[in-house]
């Protein structure tokens, strides 16, 4: 196609004015246009942003991908950027580096991010990467509150972006067929579905004064959208997921992937109408502030969904490091898994990709079994422009996170009772009920003495869905969204 001299003076201006943008304002000027992908013809060029833990899954796991190239790494910790950059230089592939995501994203050689840093960073470097014209995988919880993950939804929409959610068990053909069998009624009618993330936390110890970050972090960076503060545990990196600041405690770490199944179960596409939490930091004192013992009760109107979180293992005597993770509690064959009873039965999911269906009497009747590759299923999508291909798209990526953070805001308004008192106020909810009596006998197994280190019940929630805010309460409200630090606010408008 001919360009006139008027086009040629108007693209001129664009990448002009692109190039002058200030530091995190990015714009769709000289992005790639709305559906497409600059690769689409070729490899799909892919950077990976925040990989000391679970983003060196992300590197192996989209370089096993044919027609994708890992061209580009970005870390805030200079000795694990340098390091992987070494390793993938060694093997014949050198990728650029950068410590400032901002930079990266204003690169026109790359067409992909994914993003595996600590919770508080997730939804700012989406929504960034999204006004930049990048497509995005993004780790579970797609956002450290409720508000900014709907943010992340608008982006994509607004930008025509392929935005993935990194709860793998979406892409598994076991589940995908465990799923539609149940909500097709073969055990009648779901009655309960219960998440369960029963997985050994031990304390990450109490110090007496601030931490030394090492120099090779650049610290600014590393806490970005997050309060700036001196660190107040022992390590700076993993223990971030059990402080409230940068967290979400195991509800929104492991445990958001169960939760995602359970919501996928229910065919539930929105927020519950009624949510509270029972539960605390409980069996040991240590800097962390998220629960280790926490129940979350979501009123759904066809059937309710509870979430059960347990980093204490079986009972005290197993408190010693050495066994504490081979001694966990378990409910019907499930640590980490789902629990979904029907009418005339009930299914257990054990794992990301298999399933079991038991009678009523708990005769084994069906299994379900089956991965596949959820890297695969992205790139499919960024090839395709077609994002109603994702197994795991942006939006439930935001609902499923939401439940996790909603249940938090619950128990951050809350407030410590007796298991007396506790279970008077839950009469009306049986299921309810039931968890907290199996949690207290628990806690006491690990001498956890109730009527000193008391349980918190959280503040009994109402949400209108449709607006995903809270009837009639400000104090949950303000909890939605976050206050950011200058130069790291999450757009308002995207």
């Amino acid at each position: 196609m001919k360009t006139n001299r008027r086009e040629f003076l108007r693209q001129s201006a664009i990448a002009g004015a692109a190039l002058t943008l200030p530091a995190g304002a990015f714009s769709t000027l000289g992005a790639p246009a709305p559906g497409s992908v600059l690769g689409a013809n070729g490899d799909i060029r892919v950077a990976v942003v925040g990989f000391n833990s679970r983003g060196m899954d992300h590197i192996n796991g989209f370089q096993k991908v044919p027609g994708v190239r890992l061209v580009a790494l970005c870390d805030v910790d200079e000795t694990v950027l340098q390091k992987e950059a070494r390793r993938q230089a060694d093997a014949g592939n050198p990728v650029a580096t950068y410590t400032d995501v901002r930079r990266l994203l204003e690169s026109r050689e790359i067409d992909a991010i994914s993003t595996a840093t600590p919770n508080h960073w997730h939804a700012l470097i989406s929504v960034w990467a999204c006004q930049a014209g990048k497509d995005v995988y993004v780790e579970k919880p797609v956002s450290h509150n409720a508000w900014e993950g709907r943010q992340i939804v608008k982006a994509a929409r607004r930008y025509k972006r392929i935005v993935q959610t990194g709860t793998q068990s979406r892409s598994n053909p076991g589940l995908q067929e465990a799923v539609a069998w149940i909500r097709a009624g073969n055990l009648g009618d779901i009655v309960l579905a219960r998440g369960l993330c029963y997985k050994p936390r031990q304390s990450i110890g109490k110090v007496s004064r601030p931490t030394p970050i090492p120099s090779s972090i650049n610290y600014d960076l590393w806490c970005g959208p997050s309060a700036m503060a001196p660190l107040m545990r022992e390590k700076l990196h993993y223990d971030w997921h059990w402080v409230f600041n940068t967290g979400n405690g195991d509800l929104g770490n492991q445990g958001i992937h169960q939760m995602d199944i359970a919501r996928w179960v229910l065919g539930e596409e929105q927020l519950s109408p009624r949510v509270f939490s029972v539960g605390g930091r409980l069996g040991y004192v240590d800097d962390a502030n998220t629960p280790n013992t926490q129940i979350v009760y979501h009123g759904y109107k066809k059937a309710p969904l509870i979430f059960e979180v347990r980093g204490l293992p079986r009972s005290k005597e197993f408190h010693d490091p050495k066994v504490w993770g081979q001694n966990m509690d378990e409910l019907k064959g499930a640590r980490v898994g789902v629990i979904v009873e029907c009418r005339n039965g009930y299914v257990v999911i054990p794992s990301y990709d298999s399933a079991i269906a038991y009678d009523k009497s708990g005769k084994e009747i069906k299994r379900f079994k089956g991965g596949a590759d959820h890297y695969a299923n992205f790139i499919a999508a960024v090839r395709s422009r077609n994002s109603g291909t994702l197994n795991a798209e942006i939006l439930e990526g935001h609902l499923s996170s939401a439940l996790c953070h909603t249940g938090n805001i619950s128990y951050r308004l809350g407030e410590k009772l007796s298991p007396g008192a506790i279970r008077e106020r839950v009469q009306d909810t049986p299921a309810m009920g039931e968890s907290i009596e199996r949690m207290t006998a628990h806690l006491t197994a690990n001498g956890v003495d109730l009527t000193r280190d008391q349980i918190t019940l959280g503040a009994f929630l109402k949400m209108d869905p449709s607006t995903e805010r809270f009837v009639k309460n400000s104090d949950a409200n303000d909890q939605l969204a976050g206050a950011y630090r200058k130069g790291f606010e999450v757009p308002s408008r995207v």
